[in-house]
């Protein structure tokens, strides 16, 4: 299928450099000494990266009737790039490797980002800022301690179902390795609530005035109170540094240097639709994201995050999500379906069933379609998603056990026990699906690595038994680095080790062509001769 583009650390030590690299043909050697990396070099300093808003309105329309970025075709189509020469992504400023990689305990997977920054309600909680944004009251404020938080609220009409999903789901997104902030339940007294100074509210008109008492009691108005009388809402951690905008699902920012590949092409971004599906998060758009300028080690750089999970697992904020939810809001091929049939064409989602369980709202999984799953519109990164992009994704999901799950959806703090369960089960019930549909359309096997002298592995679909089975075949060659060229070695089929390893120089190479019952799904795997052993240094997959 074709050469996989990677990013090198030695491109990465200047944007302005990456031009001349592959000018000079610095790229000829498929790896290099450093290879595989498994974290970015330190960046490059951002200081001068600006703020910017990126319109909700402009976004919907120019990706609904456009296409943005550069899209692939069956016919042409990009391998994801920032990925290491095993087909990972490196740690770097939107991704950290966690859970598949380095197992997390439960406790670890619960306390997710943090835990200890819940918002301290023993003395007031001082409002500091209204929202004018989004679609669910809330707004800003900083507890006894001075720390500050964003605050959000349930509908009315389902209490617990937004507040338990944003904590749920970036618990779930931290796990797979993305940035999120700190998100905590909290219940509180009317009484503990106080007005900051220089605090205003825009009204209906967009006029603004001084925030008074009884804008905040039109609030509670619209949020549920607890039998206790006390409020339950969210209250996000302010993510520490300059806020600098949210990030465009394709493209790169120009005010940037550290952000050379765009992002349509990304794997940890073309992979993130898989975790969207997974978790209902068809709100999952420019406008929830954020860029933050942060400084480390003496360097400024953006690092990128995801935010506000109020819309995820059935929630859409303000209310149950549509039954269409994991649809376009709009897509040509339905509305003729539509039109053509006089309103009588049933789609698939009009056939699901829900349960009576308001802190749920709209979730299931039996008319749950992984690979048709889309957010509310066009998204490059998901569009441009590839086999292998989904297989890296799927691997992460499968990686979380039933007990896993239920631990997490644990930490939304439901009342009823009804409600646990069946976000607990359809998140179990999706992953099963996920795995189903994913590991189908490559040779899912990974882990690799050389033991006793043999390369072993781990064939996903039957660890998670998902197949009985299966049989596989083995060509060893030797491969040459600098033409990248295989010469196959008679004879050897089997998964031991060729003996040629031990007479080969240090820093020479094998390559094992791994295939099963379908010749099309393929998977290589490089060999680097050590000074003391054989280590898996590349891996490239076909299908």
């Amino acid at each position: 299928m074709g050469k996989r583009p990677i990013l090198r650390k030695r491109a990465l030590r200047s944007a302005a450099l990456v031009p001349l690299l592959l000018a000079a043909g610095l790229h000829a050697r498929k790896f290099y000494d450093d290879d595989p990396l498994q974290k970015m070099p330190p960046p490059l300093n951002a200081d001068k990266a600006q703020g910017r808003r990126i319109s909700d309105y402009y976004d919907f329309f120019s990706h609904t009737f456009a296409k943005r970025g550069e899209q692939n075709t069956a016919k042409k189509f990009t391998r994801a790039r920032a990925v290491n020469t095993l087909g990972e992504v490196p740690d770097n400023s939107w991704y950290t490797n966690r859970h598949y990689w380095h197992r997390m305990s439960l406790e670890e997977l619960a306390r997710g980002p943090g835990d200890s920054h819940a918002p301290d309600t023993r003395g007031p909680l001082t409002v500091v800022k209204a929202k004018t944004e989004g679609i669910s009251p809330g707004f800003t404020m900083k507890d006894a301690k001075g720390r500050k938080y964003n605050v959000k609220f349930d509908p009315l009409t389902n209490p617990e179902m937004a507040t338990a999903a944003d904590v749920i789901v970036a618990k779930f997104f931290y796990a797979l390795g993305y940035n999120v902030p700190e998100n905590y339940i909290f219940t509180f007294s009317r009484d503990r609530l106080v007005i900051g100074p220089d605090v205003t509210l825009t009204d209906a008109q967009g006029r603004q005035h001084p925030m008074a008492e009884r804008d905040v009691t039109q609030l509670f108005l619209k949020v549920p109170r607890q039998k206790d009388g006390r409020y339950r809402a969210v209250a996000s951690y302010w993510i520490q540094g300059k806020n600098v905008g949210e990030f465009r699902y394709h493209g790169t920012r120009t005010d940037d240097p550290n952000d050379i590949v765009p992002h349509e092409h990304r794997r940890d971004v073309r992979g993130l639709g898989v975790f969207c599906a997974w978790l209902g998060h068809d709100d999952s758009r420019a406008i929830n994201t954020s860029d933050f300028l942060v400084e480390e080690n003496g360097v400024r750089f953006v690092k990128h995050y995801l935010i506000d999970f109020g819309s995820t697992l059935g929630s859409a904020s303000t209310g149950p999500n549509s039954p269409r939810s994991g649809q376009y809001l709009f897509a040509w091929a339905p509305a003729a379906a539509q039109l053509l049939s006089l309103g009588l064409y049933l789609p698939q989602w009009a056939t699901a069933h829900y349960p009576k369980i308001p802190a749920v709202g709209r979730f299931e999984w039996k008319t749950f379609d992984p690979e048709s799953w889309a957010p509310e519109y066009r998204n490059p990164a998901f569009v441009n998603r590839l086999p292998d992009d989904a297989f890296w994704a799927a691997k992460q999901v499968m990686a979380f056990s039933d007990e896993e799950i239920r631990a997490l959806v644990k930490t939304g703090e439901y009342s009823e026990r009804s409600a646990e369960d069946w976000i607990a089960t359809c998140l179990i019930e999706r992953r099963n699906k996920i795995g189903r549909a994913f590991f189908a359309q490559v040779l899912p096997l990974d882990r690799f690595e050389v033991r006793e002298n043999k390369l072993v592995f781990e064939d996903l679909a039957v660890k998670h038994g998902l197949i009985a089975s299966r049989e596989y075949k083995i060509q060893w060659s030797r491969f040459d680095n600098n033409s990248e060229q295989k010469t196959p070695l008679p004879g050897e089929t089997a998964f031991t080790v060729p003996a040629e390893i031990k007479t080969a120089s240090v820093g020479e190479y094998l390559a094992a062509d791994i295939v099963s019952s379908d010749p099309k799904k393929t998977v290589t795997v490089f060999l680097r001769k050590k000074p003391d052993r054989a280590e898996v240094v590349g891996i490239d997959r076909g299908w």
